[in-house]
């Protein structure tokens, strides 16, 4: 039988990549960002009404719709008033644990958004998980080009989402 190559272009699914362009274009935003940044300053989740005190130039009450239009798109979940998912940053306990530039832990949400952490913040940052086969150990630094571990002794899963999942954190 013969090898059936196709290009990325034949791979894509059109749906997800129009929510891709929507989420990439969501996380330029200002109030987006500064959950983010609020998630990698210090861990923990964040408060809504920190978010709306960031921006005293702005109606709170705008704000909050924001930050509640980023939520319904699942980019961050707000629950009690409190920020405690903002991509790739979870406040709550996870198998994945990034340690930042400054020797600060914080979880990722998952195994890809561990990986994306160092581009992102543009710094090397070193993650701690467990394989999901053997629970064995796994440790290595990552930076904005690479990976300190070779790619032949490791193996990232990816799963789709099921039916009504939102959430990757759903999965945890």
């Amino acid at each position: 039988m013969a090898l059936e190559i196709r290009t990325a272009a034949e791979l894509i699914d059109r749906e997800v990549e129009a929510r891709w362009t929507t989420r990439r274009a969501a996380r330029e935003t200002d109030v987006l960002q500064a959950v983010i940044r609020a998630f990698v300053q210090r861990p923990g989740p964040v408060t809504v009404e920190q978010i709306v005190a960031a921006f005293p130039d702005r109606p709170p009450d705008s704000l909050r719709a924001d930050l509640r239009k980023l939520d319904a798109e699942d980019l961050i979940q707000i629950q009690d008033g409190l920020v405690d998912v903002a991509y790739p940053f979870s406040a709550f306990p996870t198998p994945f644990v990034v340690e930042l530039a400054d020797g600060e832990a914080r979880y990722a949400c998952c195994a890809i958004d561990a990986l994306g952490i160092a581009p992102m913040l543009g710094q090397r940052v070193h993650i701690r998980s467990r394989c999901h086969q053997c629970g064995e150990l796994l440790e290595l630094w990552v930076d904005d080009i690479g990976s300190g571990l070779e790619a032949e002794t490791a193996m990232v899963w990816v799963g789709k989402q099921g039916e009504g999942d939102r959430r990757a954190s759903n999965s945890l």
